[in-house]
């Protein structure tokens, strides 16, 4: 089954037309206007976008399929390692606070361009996958 980015965006604002405005002839006019977007090409660009993140989600290449969802391993284990940086603090105050501060200092190390656009990346990779998962039911 192939799957054609224009299609599930009609659906999708379609669908979301439906359940946001409840005057059905302002739901016309939106749905219309909807298509008119369409056939104008402006949704071409959100087509670009959508295609070229589906086929880095669905590629072969396993540190390119993998490398957004490994970031979740990432945050995983940060939650995770404060179960024993519980333990530590009781021992071990000190310890327990200098790491801390290091993890801080290094945290804060890294350019806040590069936070946003992580951010960005992940919320776009995120909507992508939702989006194929309903558009493949």
């Amino acid at each position: 089954m192939s799957f054609d980015p224009l299609s599930a965006a009609l659906d999708v604002g379609g669908k979301l037309i439906d359940k946001l405005i409840p005057d059905p002839a302002a739901k016309a006019k939106a749905k219309l206007d909807l298509m008119t977007l369409a056939q104008n090409g402006e949704l071409q660009e959100l087509e670009t976008r959508m295609s070229a993140i589906l086929a880095e989600a669905n590629s072969s290449d396993p540190w390119t399929s993998r490398a957004r969802p490994s970031f979740l391993y990432v945050i995983y284990l940060m939650i995770l390692a404060a179960i024993p940086m519980g333990f530590l603090t009781a021992f071990s105050p000190e310890t327990a606070l200098a790491v801390t501060e290091g993890m801080k200092d290094w945290l804060a190390a890294i350019p806040d361009s590069m936070w946003t656009l992580f951010g960005a990346g992940y919320l776009g990779y995120a909507g992508a996958r939702s989006l194929d998962k309903r558009v493949k039911k």
